[in-house]
């Protein structure tokens, strides 16, 4: 959902956070997590390599910026864009893993 439409009271489903629509709903889903109480006190990082794992590929690392904005999200942060954790990303990573980084 577009960030700026999220009400926090009124999240029932994965598809009512922020950043989350059906494709990633899905994505949660494959990882057992079918219900938004279940991101709180997650690890964006940790989900992120479940999520490769169960893919049986690399993915996108702005997948990561996705997984910190609705944990965060949860654990009462405020609704906001994916793309607004990037550079967070980026600095945590950075020097961890380089292709991780890259975008």
């Amino acid at each position: 959902m577009n960030p700026a439409k999220v009400v926090r009271n009124k999240v029932r489903s994965l598809t009512d956070l922020p950043n989350i629509g059906k494709a990633m709903a899905a994505d949660l889903n494959r990882l057992g997590i079918h219900s938004p109480d279940q991101l709180k006190g997650g690890d964006p990082y940790a989900l992120y390599g479940q999520l490769c794992s169960v893919a049986g590929q690399r993915q996108d690392p702005c997948m990561i910026d996705v997984f910190i904005s609705v944990t965060r999200f949860m654990d009462g942060g405020e609704a906001r864009p994916w793309w607004k954790f990037t550079d967070e990303r980026k600095r945590t990573l950075q020097g961890r893993d380089r292709d991780t980084n890259q975008r």
